[in-house]
């Protein structure tokens, strides 16, 4: 796979990367504004036949950053691209002067959680009941990556 860096005239294919990576819709619209705000990253993953297969989308603000959204198309998943879009996300974050990543994990999502502390996160808190799902609600795990500055050259 190869990452590429996108922006609000691509919010037709996060959207479309979003639902199906979650089956659930985020509007291009809402997206091309999100993407249009100060600070925000927004990379894409495409594979070997320069389609797009990922996504992932953070905001710097200060010295701090957020994941506000990863995901890969599901026959894409398990071999390494959500690890190379998260590591590429640390890298721009570290390079706009984030000094922390942060972000919200779903206490039940395995996978994702694997990832995380893979590379490098570690729990910083709990948001009670922060996902809706139908109508039951999920604690979603806060964790916490410290960022190296980026390196001069």
């Amino acid at each position: 796979m190869r990452i590429v860096e996108a922006g609000p005239a691509e919010a037709a294919v996060l959207s479309a990367l979003y639902e199906s990576a979650f089956a659930e819709a985020w509007a291009p619209e809402q997206l091309a504004q999100l993407l249009a705000g100060p600070g925000v990253l927004t990379l894409i993953a495409l594979d070997e036949a320069g389609e797009p297969a990922g996504y992932a989308l953070g905001r710097v603000a200060a010295d701090e950053a957020e994941l506000l959204s990863i995901g890969l198309l599901p026959g894409r998943r398990r071999r390494g691209g959500g690890r190379l879009l998260l590591d590429a996300l640390v890298d721009r974050c570290a390079s706009a002067g984030a000094k922390a990543l942060f972000l919200e994990v779903a206490t039940d999502n395995a996978a994702a959680l694997a990832l995380y502390r893979g590379a490098g996160f570690r729990e910083a808190g709990i948001r009670k009941g922060y996902y809706k799902v139908g109508a039951a609600a999920v604690d979603a795990i806060v964790m916490k990556r410290d960022l190296l500055p980026a390196a001069a050259g």
